[in-house]
């Protein structure tokens, strides 16, 4: 998850997902390769999808076909894992820096089962599909498609 600056500079104090979660590869609960590295996971090239973005207890999250949709991830980054600028239009793409959890604020979200409502890449983006709508609480989270879940990675 990515943290966006709060000063004037972009990147004077933002926190770049990408930067954060190790130079892999990652492999999910089941050993199923995920990226071989950063690079990887930031590109088409990637494997998470609804059959390999699974829960912590292998099993899978529910895609945008089923009741309820959670496919949304909570990841605050752009496609290529960093933070946004602090600035119009992306004042606030991670919920307040993840603080706010009421009606107020906005999160960037991405798709686990990589589907979208449109065929392009923005759409189906893992981590950077949409923002959140409505607020940064369960419910709205929940309203926009997803559970508030977000994506860990480890690094041995």
């Amino acid at each position: 998850m990515s943290t966006q600056a709060t000063g004037g500079l972009a990147d004077a104090n933002a926190v770049h997902a990408r930067d954060r979660i190790g130079s892999g590869p990652w492999y999910n609960v089941k050993g199923v390769m995920i990226a071989r590295n950063v690079e990887e996971l930031h590109s088409d090239r990637n494997n998470v999808n609804k059959d390999t973005a699974l829960d912590e207890r292998g099993r899978p999250v529910n895609d945008r076909t089923m009741k309820p949709n959670k496919h949304d991830i909570l990841t605050g980054s752009r496609a290529d894992g960093t933070a946004f600028p602090p600035s119009p239009p992306f004042t606030d793409m991670t919920c307040g820096n993840w603080t706010k959890s009421g009606p107020d604020g906005a999160a960037m979200v991405g798709h686990h089962d990589r589907a979208g409502l449109v065929p392009h890449a923005w759409a189906t983006s893992w981590n950077s599909s949409h923002s959140s709508r409505g607020g940064c609480s369960q419910k709205a989270l929940q309203g926009t498609g997803g559970d508030g879940l977000f994506y860990c990675f480890a690094a041995n």
